[in-house]
């Protein structure tokens, strides 16, 4: 009788350590798997993209100085080839003064 308990016992030792090692693999190549991932993945740099970056008061400024500045251009200047050439320049210089004046690139 006691034989066949300590057989029994055995038989049931024997498939929680089969369990185990298999739960084991399995950790071992999901963790495997992850650290892959993570260095295959490029790191994140928190907010991307360029609306994001500005708070409200500087958008409302990056929008409404430039028109502030076109419309004077468009008012103030008499020849219309001048307004034009004059308001192109506006938008050109207008991502170099960003930069400039929010201190960013």
């Amino acid at each position: 009788m006691s034989k066949e308990r300590a057989k029994r016992r055995a038989e049931r030792i024997a498939v929680l350590e089969r369990e185990k090692a298999v739960r084991a693999r399995k950790v071992a190549r999901r963790m495997r798997r992850r650290t892959l991932v993570r260095k295959l993945k490029p790191p994140r740099r928190g907010r991307t993209g360029t609306v994001h970056r500005f708070s409200r008061r500087e958008r409302v400024g990056l929008v409404v100085v430039p028109l502030v500045a076109a419309s004077a251009v468009w008012f103030l200047v008499p020849e219309v080839a001048l307004r034009l050439v004059l308001i192109a320049l506006i938008l050109l210089v207008l991502p170099a003064l960003t930069a400039v004046v929010l201190g960013r690139r």
